[in-house]
């Protein structure tokens, strides 16, 4: 079993920043987060110098391992082969912690490249449970399921989105993922209040949190493109996240994981790590305020 302890404040892995990594102080990272789809095939292998500088960095720091396209709405068959193969990887790397999209990304015709919105329905969770389900077994672990960022409702929906994934959550048995500006995103595009969505998640089964930038098009529709800055509001939402999972759980914020994602438009790594402090600061100030009330 693996005695890398998943907490703090971490940065998505990707190629694009290694040369920088190579060269920088990386003591503010407590962990990773790396995506299988990116760094094995078809048949689940993988070699050559990737494989080197991956593990150069799996033997020094916990990884997560946070998956793109398990399609787990989908009416497709669940790829059980990609199961598979992500364990494996998994194992060989000595990951411990598994999140996807609750969201669809194929169909009978093969993937779309898009995360899409399962319709909120009971006939839908049942569905969706059942599939993760069946995936827990596969991988023999809980895995934690991400709300996901849309950008129209599914007109057949007869739940609230946050019951959709309460009932998901329950009925399947997994966990969490929790994104926090995908929460932001969506309210902003549908106008709904964040706080009072943020509160209606089981927030008990929370077991890795996600933070990021957004674009704005001009006509103020918000795109979540992991390319940019995250904005204060996104911050604040971070922090009553933090803080309401607390008064539910008794967890502080440093044991939930928190990653900074940033996918294009890479700034250079002290700018990243910036950010990942801004992390470490909204986890340490929650646990400020629990000492001064005990």
């Amino acid at each position: 079993m693996s005695k890398k302890i998943l907490k703090g404040a971490g940065l998505g892995f990707r190629r694009e920043l290694c040369t920088q990594m190579q060269n920088d102080d990386l003591s503010g990272i407590d962990f990773f987060e790396v995506s299988p789809e990116n760094w094995i095939n078809s048949q689940g292998q993988m070699g050559g110098r990737y494989e080197k500088l991956l593990r150069e960095y799996t033997s020094q720091f916990p990884f997560i391992c946070h998956g793109l396209s398990l399609s787990i709405g989908s009416s497709a068959k669940l790829d059980i082969d990609l199961l598979k193969n992500t364990k494996k990887f998994m194992q060989a790397h000595d990951m411990t912690l598994y999140t996807e999209h609750l969201a669809w990304t194929s169909d009978d015709k093969g993937h779309l490249y898009d995360l899409l919105p399962i319709p909120c329905t009971d006939e839908a969770v049942k569905w969706t449970a059942s599939r993760i389900k069946q995936a827990q077994d596969i991988m023999q672990m809980q895995i934690g399921f991400e709300n996901a960022s849309y950008y129209y409702q599914p007109p057949d929906s007869d739940m609230s989105d946050a019951q959709f994934i309460s009932a998901v959550v329950k009925e399947a048995d997994c966990l969490l993922h929790l994104d926090i500006n995908n929460i932001y995103v969506n309210s902003q595009n549908f106008k709904f209040d964040p706080i009072d969505y943020l509160h209606q998640l089981p927030l008990e089964r929370v077991c890795y949190m996600h933070i990021a930038g957004h674009y704005v098009e001009e006509d103020g529709f918000i795109i979540d493109t992991h390319g940019a800055d995250v904005i204060e509001p996104v911050w604040q939402l971070l922090d009553e996240a933090y803080a309401e999972i607390y008064r539910r759980t008794g967890k502080k914020a440093i044991e939930i994981p928190t990653c900074l994602e940033r996918d294009f438009n890479f700034p250079q790594l002290n700018s990243l790590m910036n950010e990942v402090n801004l992390i470490h600061k909204a986890q340490a100030k929650l646990n400020e305020r629990i000492q001064l009330t005990a």
